[in-house]
């Protein structure tokens, strides 16, 4: 059972969450593809990531947003920014998952999937999941979209979507992407994820439209400093879609 008393005063602080800046840096709020795939998960333990949309009853997120021992639901807010509950089934983390890797911003399967009881209203469109273009070089563009904090620190600043456009730096590859805002390179702070971004989906732009090719594991401040806006770090989803659709087609939901 899910302990609404801890998680009741987190939805009232996201839904009184201010609109004027976002996900650290000052991203503009998403309505547009990507934002409409993105949702709140909220924890019995008063923990919130973010996940992304991929089939009307399936949630993508990272692994080390879903803890074991402890229940979660999705947030949905309707537009007057009231929140309300969805039940998850069932969750599933890769059996790769390390949690002491991800806390050392090192490489892992840091990958989740949540099953809903019941589908989600058509508003939360489904995105398409795929793998980065290869192959994966530094300088390439990606559009990371999440509901995390826009100041460190101040719940209140989150549970907005808010997306900005990020370049991938150094030597990126199939287990780790390490992304930075192009105009400040991680020398000062900038655009990056923060507290509830964790789980956020990174899109690529590629033939199809916006496909989702990673996922937000951690965050650095300006150069490599504990907190936000300066290094975001992705685990890309090139050795972890194929469990993805085996984990769904058990589940029954199709992608």
């Amino acid at each position: 059972m899910v302990r609404l008393h801890r998680i009741l005063p987190l939805l009232i602080a996201l839904s009184a969450a201010s609109p004027a800046v976002a996900m650290v840096g000052g991203a503009p709020p998403s309505a547009d593809e990507i934002g409409r795939s993105v949702v709140t998960i909220v924890g019995s333990r008063g923990n919130f990531c973010s996940g992304a949309v991929i089939a009307p009853d399936l949630v993508l997120s990272a692994a080390h947003c879903v803890s074991p021992g402890a229940d979660y639901k999705i947030v949905l807010y309707d537009a007057q920014r009231q929140p309300t509950l969805r039940d998850v089934r069932r969750v599933a983390t890769h059996p790769g998952f390390n949690v002491q890797g991800i806390l050392a911003h090192r490489a892992s399967a840091d990958v989740a999937l949540l099953q809903l009881a019941e589908p989600l209203p058509r508003a939360n469109a489904p995105a398409l999941i795929g793998a980065p273009d290869e192959p994966i070089a530094a300088g390439q563009s990606f559009s990371v979209a999440g509901i995390g904090v826009a100041r460190r620190g101040d719940g209140k600043s989150g549970g907005v979507v808010r997306a900005a456009t990020l370049v991938s730096i150094s030597h990126p590859g199939r287990l780790q992407i390490r992304l930075v805002d192009p105009i400040t390179n991680n020398a000062r702070p900038g655009l990056g994820a923060c507290t509830g971004d964790s789980g956020a989906p990174v899109f690529q732009r590629q033939a199809g439209g916006a496909v989702i090719v990673g996922l937000v594991s951690w965050s650095t401040a300006a150069n490599n400093a504990a907190g936000c806006g300066g290094l975001t770090g992705v685990t890309p989803l090139t050795l972890y879609r194929d469990w993805i659709l085996r984990t769904a087609k058990a589940w029954g939901a199709a992608l």
